[in-house]
């Protein structure tokens, strides 16, 4: 197998083809881009597909050349929307932007890594070199787009501001000098893009490379933060493992292929399939026997019923406790509406008795082991009582 067949295996996109043969026919390091926008504090298993490629590109010599989108992310990718998405902060996407580097080296080599902000070049652009890109496309070309005919079909709105993000990402690889952009099979437009503002800067223009889309632990949607499908690289390896077991047996295949190609499929049951995936999925990201000590917990927890044999200990002020309050102060339940579905849904126990109040006594509580849900466990202690 070649050099560039090897590169570009499970990609739906090498384009022109052929290109990648030349560029890797010189015998120089390549250049190889990924952008990614800081619209959520999650890297999840969906950009490990992508990420996972670049570090090939890494393990074959290459200079990784990751772009953090800080401005990009204000405008927002229109990729596979239909509908504008909503402007995100200043403030959220620093506090983003901020995790990504630790996550993101749970997969590539941070040696081989240069780590960009497009707020380098976009920050201090004035309107002369703003018009000099705009000028590079036309809003017809533009509007060819699938996401953008779509909703202009349908009397949908496209902001005008959603037509600058191509150019943008694009302008990216101007700026970067990029041989090589990656992407999911959604980004083709912007790829492409790329090649042509490249051009119209006098620069060689860059190969474009897609990969296909992981779908989320509904089997059904693409993973994604904002339908809550998703399978975040950071998180503790029990919740990956728990998440995995919840995956659709017909998305086996796909979780195995995109994110362990060199794992042979399992041929056993669809039960073992998962938890072999799992323990896969938590030593990749959290360092080898980290699948076994999740599975175990999951065995415990959710298997058996029964609390983890080590659970961290919560305080609580003496007298009437709110009980949403403390599961998300307490527990990490993503916000108080929330813990009040789980009351109502009888998804809160003290010590396996299901708790129906909203407003308990302290006392009730005190030394006994609370749960929120399948994996969210603490044991309560009231403030100045005696340790039960």
């Amino acid at each position: 197998m070649s050099d560039a067949a090897r590169l570009a295996a499970r990609a739906v996109d090498c384009l022109p083809p052929g290109e990648l043969d030349a560029r890797l026919g010189r015998r120089e390091p390549l250049r190889v881009k990924l952008g990614v926008d800081p619209t959520a504090p999650d890297i999840h298993l969906g950009h490990a597909v992508v990420l996972g490629k670049l570090r090939e590109f890494q393990d074959a010599g290459h200079r990784a050349v990751l772009v953090i989108g800080d401005w990009t992310a204000r405008v927002g990718d229109p990729s596979g929307r239909a509908s504008t998405r909503p402007m995100v902060g200043e403030r959220e996407i620093e506090r983003n932007a901020a995790t990504y580097r630790e996550q993101v080296f749970r997969i590539l080599d941070a040696e081989r890594t240069e780590v960009r902000r497009n707020g380098e070049w976009f920050a201090e652009m004035d309107l002369v070199p703003l018009f000099r890109l705009a000028a590079t496309a036309t809003v017809n070309q533009l509007l060819r787009r699938n996401d953008f005919a779509q909703r202009i079909g349908d009397d949908r709105p496209v902001a005008v501001l959603e037509l600058l993000y191509p150019l943008m990402q694009a302008y990216d690889s101007v700026e970067l000098r990029a041989d090589v952009e990656l992407g999911g099979t959604d980004q083709l437009f912007n790829l492409m893009l790329g090649r042509e503002v490249q051009s119209a800067y006098g620069q060689e223009p860059q190969v474009a490379m897609t990969l296909p889309i992981l779908p989320g632990t509904d089997g059904v949607q693409r993973m994604s933060k904002s339908t809550g499908n998703y399978i975040g690289v950071s998180e503790p390896p029990e919740e990956q493992f728990g998440k995995i077991m919840r995956v659709p047996d017909e998305a086996l295949a796909d979780f195995y292929g995109l994110l362990f190609p060199d794992q042979p499929f399992p041929d056993g049951s669809a039960v073992e399939d998962k938890r072999r995936l799992g323990r896969l999925v938590a030593d990749r990201f959290n360092g080898e026997g980290a699948g076994d000590v999740a599975e175990a917990y999951f065995n415990r927890t959710i298997r058996d019923r029964k609390a983890p044999d080590e659970v961290a200990d919560i305080a609580v002020e003496a007298g009437a406790v709110h009980l949403p309050a403390v599961l998300v102060e307490g527990l990490g339940v993503g916000s108080r509406s929330e813990a009040r579905r789980l009351i109502r849904q009888g998804g809160v126990t003290v010590d396996g008795e299901r708790l129906t109040e909203l407003d308990v006594d302290a006392t009730l509580l005190d030394g006994r082991v609370l749960r929120a849900g399948k994996r969210r466990f603490a044991r309560v202690r009231v403030q100045g009582a005696e340790p039960a």
